[in-house]
């Protein structure tokens, strides 16, 4: 089984920057595609970005696509999402996901593996 911990949110300015990280263990970390998602209060959980197997492919939802950046880092056992120009919207806990597959999906039953969640907050 894999376990995924996140680490890196907190209280930002629109316009900031943060960046989280997701440190994974357990089965092997580069057999998972590994994906980021959100939620807010009272709203769906949605995906954010994710990344394939090697790192090669990736793919973001079109509200954060130019902003944020998904990375990993399979020496390491880590992946990360490097989150730049924040906006209002982009406030929630940000989810660590892996799945089992080669190339990242888009939904919740996609993955089989989650993270605690970090809280990100942005403030005008």
């Amino acid at each position: 089984q894999v376990q995924l911990v996140e680490s890196g949110g907190g209280l930002v300015q629109a316009g900031g920057s943060l960046r989280l990280s997701c440190a994974a263990s357990g089965r092997t970390f580069s057999n998972n595609a590994m994906g980021w998602f959100r939620q807010d209060p009272g709203k769906e959980r949605e995906f954010v970005a994710g990344i394939s197997r090697s790192g090669g492919t990736t793919s973001y939802a079109d509200s954060v696509k130019g902003r944020f950046t998904i990375s990993r880092d399979n020496s390491k056992n880590a992946a990360y999402l490097q989150m730049n120009t924040l906006k209002l919207e982009d406030t929630g806990v940000y989810y660590c996901a892996a799945t089992r597959t080669a190339l990242p999906v888009r939904t919740i039953s996609g993955y089989n593996y989650w993270g605690q969640g970090t809280q990100v907050t942005v403030s005008s």
